[in-house]
């Protein structure tokens, strides 16, 4: 017996009045017998309160004992045909292996995973069966997170349904061809399927938190009715360790996110091995989920373990159930009935007694939660019915389920792809599939006449439910109008003389107006992470408000300002704190809202640039996977334009890592004008037009005259460059500047020096996007490849620049990287010189920061001179004249190194 029996016993012994103490127990046995368990909890709670009153340190437990939260007597039994049920999914997962093993029996490199949805396969059927919704006319659909590894199972019901072919399953991460299946949910590869992206893991726990919050933000404000609707997300243990798993279950239970469920799958292991083996993963997960006051289901032992559990009237199996570690409960599954009666009920003598009369067989067959349906639906159901709080599943099951010796609770279970034959027979016996000994080397698939029993019934049980999940819709049915640019006028025209304003400014006024527009105004999502008066945009509190489900309890304090800080239950904006993930999620609820909830929403997130492409690159990635459409604002751009903030606050690489998403679209505007036309295209493009893009816009808080818009440069702007400003006709020399973002401004500057103190002529590109400019010429590129014999085509930029003179010189407030990725696109022998802003940021203001990373006037003016020395256009001299009258030291270390 081990030292903590030895001690339970001990106590036991040591009661000093345990007849009073049988009082007490049998007390609160008639309690729950005649009056409940609600009443037997708040008799509990008040003695235990009167306890800590009284001086008594009674330590708050938020763990209950290791057995179902549900007993076996208040269980809601499974309506449905459980024998047609266990067929259909036993060919479920005969279909899910066998296009694992025939993918990798043709390439074995393919991968793929069964173990997952063994586990999963009774959950997944009692949901799909019973509970989840379809999109219909009187509901507007379930969402499901599906656990990305069981994809193969969610493939093999397809197919049964018919929504899938023999030939997809034949060709699983076989895509190239278009005649495969994405390996996992991707929404961007099979985008009237999948939904949710949830491979890359823990994000789908945290996107559904905020999905189902986003649903309670339409109803409220009335844009749909999203009562009835459940958001059910399904993770793996080990895939709680990531922190986006559990970083916002406070959030959701603070919401009363009641539409949430969240179903943890509890086979012990993650990839390599337990997910805690000296531990208990189930009751640290309760802990965790308890404690931020979520309504906690535990799903731990199958219907055999009842009767043992009746007959535990000292608690001694109890006590081994809570002291025995998850490595020990692999271990068990790995072995057999006879290892489990030694090593697990071997650990008392009562409990020896108490299966004396059962066979190894039988004690084999006692199963863990997650395989019975009868548990899984009475869980569910608790879920779907629960009022107030989010709820989480923790269901125990057995990773592998079925797969026996191959792969069943070891721990290479997860990178099981190839079965031999004596498995695959094992696994056909164990699941009674209907296939002979002479077919079994070619492992077909299988797939019983229509008209049979079982299949009539799949299909019987999804009519009922509103037809097939998963699927997505690709567009909504509604139309809007986008306001025309002429509706941003204030914008587009020059700010008066002497008047300054910031690209931040200009955005803010876009969508103020916006706000006001009939069509689309109740559609934008103003979202913030705790800087919207760093960016001036909380004028926006009075105005639309703060969605909070509770309105304002409290008065605040800045109530006697004019904007001040107001919460409402119909607020419009999302202010989600100092939470770049959560506001990224909340913008992809939206973003996504028009496949979610056949809603076209609009939302604008912004955000300190630097935290949030690299903050969250991996949910921005994931946007475009999702077919994201909204827009991204960074604010404070640039490495050098956050004067003051230092290293980690200066951002000279997040257009680098936009660049990398196909379908973002990125600007980094100088000009008021810009940010107005990039931000109209965009709403035209993605609402009217309801094209698969989104748009990251880079804005910055420095002050200065705006030129305004005029006649014809839209075209350029939105492609990504336009001529500004052409200089002196007359010059000797001539140079061609390029920039964007603030650092425009600079070679604005620099054409000044240039022309009167060298007597150079310089034109003036503004370039809002260089990664447009980029793609363009890659595509031009690509078609002249493949084209040999027709005409070749010029990139954009090629055709701006052929026709003028002099060497060019690029400069932005971003590493020399974003402009250097059109190099290659540069007329053929011209010149290309690029200045940016590599290294680390620190903190100065912008006239020193901009001279340390040299990208100042004065180095852009260098940079020409000497671009026209390399040329033979002027002597070498000039160009050492030039750094000497602009105080430019040569010995100066290179800002990269420092």
């Amino acid at each position: 017996m081990s030292a903590q029996l030895d001690q339970l016993t001990a106590q036991a012994a040591n009661d000093p009045d345990s007849l009073e103490t049988k009082e007490w127990l049998d007390a609160l046995e008639a309690v729950i017998e005649f009056e409940g368990t609600d009443r037997a909890h708040y008799l509990l709670e008040r003695l235990v309160d009167l306890a800590r009153r009284r001086g008594a340190h009674v330590p708050f437990s938020s763990n209950t004992a290791y057995v179902n939260t549900i007993p076996a007597h208040l269980e809601a039994h499974c309506p449905g045909n459980l024998e047609y049920e266990e067929r259909l999914r036993s060919w479920m997962r005969w279909n899910a292996m066998a296009m694992v093993v025939k993918a990798n029996r043709v390439d074995g490199d393919l991968g793929g995973h069964i173990s997952s949805f063994a586990s999963l396969a009774n959950m997944l059927g009692i949901g799909f069966n019973h509970f989840w919704k379809a999109p219909s006319e009187n509901h507007g659909g379930d969402l499901l997170y599906i656990q990305g590894h069981s994809s193969p199972g969610i493939y093999a019901r397809a197919f049964l349904e018919g929504r899938i072919s023999e030939e997809q399953l034949t060709n699983f991460r076989q895509e190239v061809d278009g005649k495969g299946l994405s390996s996992y949910p991707h929404p961007k590869l099979m985008p009237n399927f999948w939904q949710f992206p949830t491979v890359s893991m823990g994000l789908g726990p945290l996107m559904a938190i905020y999905q189902a919050r986003f649903l309670k933000y339409l109803n409220a404000r009335g844009i749909a009715d999203t009562d009835g609707r459940k958001v059910w997300v399904f993770c793996g243990d080990g895939e709680m360790d990531e922190p986006e798993s559990m970083g916002a279950i406070g959030m959701a239970a603070r919401e009363k996110l009641d539409n949430l469920v969240m179903v943890v799958n509890c086979n012990l292991q993650r990839l390599d091995g337990p997910v805690r083996g000296n531990g208990k993963i189930i009751q640290e997960l309760e802990a965790d989920f308890r404690g931020a006051g979520w309504n906690v289901v535990k799903v731990i032992w199958g219907p055999g373990w009842d009767d043992l559990l009746a007959k535990d009237k000292d608690g001694i199996l109890q006590r081994v159930m809570m002291e025995t570690v998850d490595g020990e409960y692999q271990n068990y599954k790995a072995k057999d009935g006879a290892y489990v009666r030694k090593h697990f009920f071997g650990k008392h003598p009562e409990l020896l007694k108490m299966v004396a009369n059962m066979t190894d067989g039988d004690i084999w067959r006692l199963t863990r939660g997650g395989h019975d349906p009868h548990k899984i639906y009475a869980a569910f159901k608790n879920a779907q019915e629960n009022k107030g709080t989010p709820t989480v599943l923790l269901v125990k099951t057995v990773k592998g389920f079925g797969m026996g010796k191959s792969g069943e609770a070891r721990n290479t279970a997860h990178q099981t792809k190839k079965l031999d034959d004596e498995a695959i027979r094992e696994m056909r016996d164990r699941f009674a599939i209907p296939i002979p000994d002479d077919k079994l080397a070619d492992i077909p698939f299988f797939k019983p006449a229509d008209d049979s029993p079982e299949m009539k019934y799949l299909h019987e049980r999804r009519q009922a439910l509103g037809g097939y999940l998963p699927s997505r819709r690709e567009q909504a049915d509604e139309k809007l109008t986008v306001p025309a640019l002429s509706t941003f006028k204030g914008v587009l025209d020059p700010t008066a003389a002497g008047r300054e304003i910031s690209t931040t400014q200009a955005y803010v006024r876009v969508i103020t107006a916006l706000l006001k527009d009939q069509s689309l105004g109740q559609r934008i999502v103003p979202i913030l992470v705790d800087e919207s008066r760093t960016f001036g945009m909380e004028g926006l509190f009075r105005q639309i408000g703060i969605f909070n489900q509770q309105g304002q309890l409290y008065e605040p304090v800045d109530k006697d300002q004019v904007m001040y800080y107001r919460e409402d239950k119909a607020g419009q904006i999302l202010q989600e704190g100092i939470n770049e993930a959560g506001g990224m999620c909340s913008w992809i609820a939206a973003a996504t809202s028009y496949s979610s909830n056949n809603r076209v929403m609009i939302p604008f997130y912004t955000f300190y640039s630097m935290f949030g492409m690299q903050r969250v690159g991996d949910l921005v990635w994931l946007a475009g996977d999702i077919r994201a459409r909204g827009f991204l604002m960074g604010g404070t751009a640039g490495r050098t334009t956050l004067n003051g903030e230092g290293l980690q606050h200066e951002d000279g690489h997040s257009h680098i890592m936009a660049a990398t998403i196909p379908n973002c679209i990125p600007y980094d505007p100088t000009y008021a004008h810009e940010v107005a036309v990039i931000i109209q295209n965009g709403l035209h493009r993605m609402v009217e037009q309801q094209e698969d893009v989104f748009y990251y816009i880079t804005i910055m808080n420095e002050n200065y005259e705006q030129p305004g818009l005029k006649a014809g440069q839209e075209e350029g702007i939105l492609k990504g460059m336009y001529l500004l400003q052409q200089g002196d006709a007359a010059a000797q020399h001539r140079v061609q500047l390029m920039g964007s973002g603030t650092i425009l401004r600079e070679s604005v500057f620099a054409a000044e020096l240039l022309k009167n103190d060298w007597n150079v002529a310089a034109d003036i590109w503004s370039c809002p996007s260089l990664t447009l400019l980029a793609r363009d010429g890659q595509d031009a590129e690509r078609w002249n490849l493949v084209h040999p014999n027709d005409a070749p085509r010029l990139p954009y930029v090629t055709e701006l620049l052929k026709d003028t003179q002099g060497p060019i010189v690029a400069t932005t407030d971003y590493m020399r990287m974003f402009a250097e990725q059109i190099r290659a696109y540069i007329p053929s022998g011209r010149t290309y010189k690029v200045l940016g802003t590599d290294g680390f940021g620190r903190s100065d203001s912008r006239v020193k920061l901009r001279e340390f990373f040299e990208v100042n006037r004065y180095y852009i003016t260098v940079a020409a001179l000497k671009s026209l020395a390399e040329e033979g256009k002027i002597p070498a001299s000039i160009v050492a004249d030039a750094i000497a009258k602009y105080g430019i030291d040569p010995n100066k270390p290179n800002p990269v190194t420092q």
